[in-house]
């Protein structure tokens, strides 16, 4: 028999009870903000500020040259084919599991003066929309991923669950961006565009295969039928 829930009788929202629940989320936030990016900001603000020039460990007037700079350089080329390979879009990504408020608060750490200029020199209109998916997609903030480990009581599985998000994040924005590019005529045809396009029909056929509870029924049935 299908299952069937009686649903309550629904009533507007009091004025009390709104007020109280935008207070809690607002408060939460101000905690968070007050503590948890704050802080950040301030470590992302020392690393992009000084560096080692000439061998001397100084503050860099260029933040090419600062210690963040070299961080994210060295894994910038990871995010090269989803086409946000520059240092400053992948500290933003990693910083983006911290909170994904921190994506803001990166960019405004990093380019200082009009933001609106600085981001369009270093993003095409279908990279910024990877660019966004991939944070919308790939694992939620710190106190998601708490929440996770709690209700999983494994890390193994918490891991799994947090790299699936992130692959899953990354195996689309790859899509978005190589043959999207490859449409708009702005991504040549290369290994990239392969990689998306096995991406593409591995998603298909999942989408596309039998669910595997059915085959598993079906296989219960066959050797219940044999008894």
């Amino acid at each position: 028999a299908p299952f069937v829930m009686e649903l309550p009788a629904y009533h507007a929202p009091t004025a009390g009870n709104v007020l109280r629940a935008t207070w809690e989320r607002g408060w939460s936030f101000i905690k968070r903000a007050g503590t948890v990016i704050l802080l950040s900001s301030v470590i992302l603000w020392f690393l992009q500020g000084f560096g080692f020039v000439d061998g001397v460990f100084q503050m860099v007037e260029d933040n090419n040259d600062s210690l963040l700079a070299a961080v994210g350089h060295a894994v910038a080329f990871i995010f090269a084919p989803l086409g946000f390979g520059t240092w400053q879009a992948t500290v933003a990504v990693v910083t983006g599991l911290i909170a994904k408020e921190e994506v803001v608060s990166t960019f405004g750490v990093l380019f200082p003066g009009n933001q609106t200029l600085q981001i369009a020199a270093h993003f095409t209109a279908i990279s910024a929309y990877s660019f966004m998916i991939f944070n919308l997609l790939c694992a939620p903030c710190f106190a998601a991923m708490g929440a996770i480990k709690r209700e999983m009581n494994s890390p193994k599985w918490t891991l799994a669950a947090i790299g699936y998000m992130c692959g899953f994040a990354y195996a689309v924005s790859l899509m978005v961006y190589q043959l999207g590019g490859l449409m708009m005529g702005l991504v040549p045809f290369g290994a990239g565009t392969v990689a998306a396009l096995l991406c593409l029909a591995g998603l298909i056929w999942l989408l596309a295969r039998r669910n595997g509870r059915e085959d598993a029924g079906e296989t219960l049935r066959a050797v219940t039928a044999a008894r």
